[in-house]
């Protein structure tokens, strides 16, 4: 105890000692800061990356209440077990296009969404809008001549084809007769009998089997007005997940399935239960066996992404890292954690709107939802899918409203510097971070022909195999460490690893058993940065099981 009293003690020492050499010699504003390669410029960026705060006196304070981060338990991430859903491209968005009333503006969405490098869209396919006017009913007669409630989505899903996007499918918002009180209870009230909800999953799975994979049920449960004029109650929305799940499984066996997004908030109830607290509850109703991803809101809110105070009652961008702890200690450490929204709020500063989202530049919004990026992928490799909130609105007719200052482009289609700065970063070479990865992260590009060969003893249930020699696969990391997870068998080939120029490593894989999730150091002590790799299959069967970077 007197050691862990020592370390604490000394930490807080060079806290405080460089807080004070940063009050006394930080002047300068950050732009001057980050180009003149001053002593002032390196505190300074040494700060903003403890604080996520660009002023000085916040940078101070922040210091100080990182030393609380020593003198409490911190969350438990387990960083470097294998994570199905996690390796996945990082970059989605979320987007309104069933108020888009002109095709030709749900494709220019689209193909903007696509040129900027993102891979998911997060669109809400609402119950209210689909089975609008009775149970099993899917025409729209709300309009002249009728038309069926699928043709809008059906476009949708068509578009999001034509331009690679995976959709990740928002299922909510009951329609009014699916409750005896119709819309008194809210719009967003569940239905009174659950199993309309199952029917409608089921509906809309069975209708986009093969085409869409993700379904998301339902969002922020556990905050006002998503459960309607009443209290949030964890164990009726485990309730209604379940049911959710189970008939999506019914009709599309291989579809995904990702709890609703849970809203940080620190309030306890009634109607906004502190996400801990809801997510334990659900926890223990039995939710773990009804998602295969768990999701959460991202917000960064009045600090910007690598603000690494770790306080409970403090909703920053480190608060993912809570949320996983919270999985992990309920046996969950093998599901990824997607952030369905992620943005800071770039409410002009002249605008009379409250900011309770707290409020950027333009500018500092653009280069914070970046670096959030840029955080997740090195420091959260258990994290998948981060959705940035949102592409664009119909019209401007919410300008009034500070949740209007989060989007990327204006109605017009104007792009914002957001947009730019993130078509700059996405579209860059992936790579792959210290973690356990699977075979199939999006960073390794495969050539020649490989399959996936399931086995409930492989890491996560299936690894890739190669069928011919000239098989290989390349991938760029960002670590000091490799080893590779192979299987080894009676048939199995070899393989052959070049680490940038360094001598090739050939790892044998024939073996009188078989054996999966070996694990084989193929580089350690690199120089801490980015390195290349080529890995070239020698002989049929030469299987990866994974890809361990530290």
């Amino acid at each position: 105890m007197s050691n862990k009293r020592n370390t604490t003690l000394v930490a807080l020492l060079i806290l405080v000692g460089l807080s004070l050499f940063a009050s006394c010699t930080l002047r300068l504003p950050l732009r001057q800061a980050q180009g003149d390669g001053s002593g002032q410029a390196f505190v300074h960026h040494v700060l903003l990356n403890w604080t996520g705060e660009e002023d000085l006196l916040p940078q101070v304070r922040g210091v100080f209440q990182l030393a609380s981060n020593l003198t409490r338990p911190q969350p438990e991430t387990r960083p470097h077990v294998p994570v199905s859903h996690a390796g996945v491209c990082p970059f989605g968005i979320n987007v309104f296009l069933e108020q888009e009333v002109e095709p030709e503006k749900r494709e220019l969405s689209l193909r903007m969404i696509s040129e900027a490098g993102f891979k998911w869209i997060r669109q809400e396919f609402p119950w209210e809008d689909i089975e609008i006017h009775g149970q099993g009913d899917f025409e729209d007669r709300r309009h002249e001549p009728h038309r069926s409630a699928w043709a809008k989505y059906d476009n949708i899903v068509e578009l999001a084809e034509k331009y690679n996007l995976s959709i990740i499918a928002r299922l909510s918002n009951p329609p009014a007769w699916s409750r005896a009180a119709g819309d008194e209870m809210g719009t967003y009230a569940p239905p009174d009998d659950f199993g309309d909800f199952g029917d409608f999953v089921y509906a809309v799975a069975s209708r986009y089997r093969g085409r869409i994979k993700y379904y998301q049920i339902w969002n922020e449960p556990n905050i006002y007005p998503e459960w309607g004029e009443r209290p949030v109650d964890p164990e009726a929305y485990t309730e209604l997940l379940k049911i959710g799940y189970t008939r999506a499984k019914e009709a599309d066996p291989d579809c995904v399935i990702i709890s609703g997004a849970l809203a940080s908030t620190i309030e306890l109830g009634p109607r906004n239960l502190n996400d801990f607290i809801f997510l334990q509850r659900m926890y223990d109703a039995g939710a773990g066996d009804y998602f295969d991803i768990l999701a959460m809101q991202g917000y960064g809110l009045w600090s910007g992404p690598y603000d690494r105070r770790m306080r409970p009652r403090v909703i920053n961008f480190s608060r993912p890292l809570y949320i996983r702890d919270i999985m992990v200690k309920n046996g969950d450490q093998n599901k990824s954690l997607w952030i369905s929204e992620m943005n800071w709020n770039a409410l002009p500063l002249d605008h009379p709107a409250y900011p309770n989202y707290g409020r950027v530049t333009e500018e500092q919004q653009a280069r914070y939802v970046v670096e959030a990026y840029k955080r997740a992928q090195a420091e959260w490799p258990w994290v998948g899918v981060i959705n940035f909130w949102f592409f664009k609105r119909a019209d401007d007719s919410e300008k009034s409203q500070a949740w209007y200052y989060f989007r990327m482009v204006e109605p017009d289609f104007t792009p914002l510097p957001v947009y730019h700065a993130v078509k700059e970063y996405a579209n860059q070479q992936p790579v792959m971070y210290p973690g356990h990865h699977q075979e199939e992260h999006w960073a390794v590009r495969y050539e020649g022909p490989w399959s996936t060969v399931a086995d409930e003893q492989a890491v996560l249930g299936a690894y890739r195999q190669s069928e011919e020699t000239v098989s290989g696969l390349s991938f760029a990391f960002h670590g000091t460490d490799l080893t590779l997870v192979v299987v080894k068998s009676q048939t199995a080939g070899a393989l052959r690893v070049v680490v940038d120029d360094r001598p090739p490593v050939e790892i044998e894989l024939r073996n009188s058993t078989l054996q999966l999730g070996v694990q084989v150091p193929v580089a350690r002590g690199l120089a801490d940065g980015e390195h290349q790799v080529q890995i070239m299959a020698l002989g049929e069967g030469a299987a990866l099981d994974g890809i361990i970077v530290r």
